[in-house]
């Protein structure tokens, strides 16, 4: 059975920092695409951050490039979310998801086959 598991969120002051991880069992890790997608509330959750199975380019999206950046431990089946340069507007839950399928350039949520639970994060101003 697949299971992914988040874990790292928290609260945080406006301009500090947090390292979301997340852990993959039940599958092979290095076969998938890896992905963190954030949700407020009701709406469409966006896609945050993601890094292919062979690696190479990360995508991310425009509200956080230059502040998060994701990375990848095969070996630990396990991916990472580096988020510096907290902003109020970064609070969300934020999930991680694993899939097969991928796009250049776009994150979309229907690639992603695999999903955890998510894990909050809130940042005060």
């Amino acid at each position: 059975r697949v299971q992914v598991v988040e874990s790292g969120g928290g609260l945080v002051q406006a301009g500090g920092s947090l390292r979301l991880s997340c852990t993959a069992s039940g599958l092979n890790f290095e076969d998938y695409a890896v992905a963190w997608f954030r949700q407020v509330g009701g709406k469409k959750r966006e896609g945050v951050a993601g890094i292919r199975w062979s690696g190479g380019a990360p995508i991310y999206s425009d509200s956080v490039r230059g502040r998060f950046t994701i990375s990848r431990d095969n070996g630990r089946s396990t991916l990472y979310l580096q988020m510096n340069s907290l902003k109020p507007e970064d609070t969300a839950m934020y999930f991680c998801a694993a899939g097969q399928s991928w796009r250049p350039g776009v994150l979309f949520d229907d690639d992603f086959s695999y999903w955890g639970q998510g894990t909050q994060v809130t940042v005060s101003s």
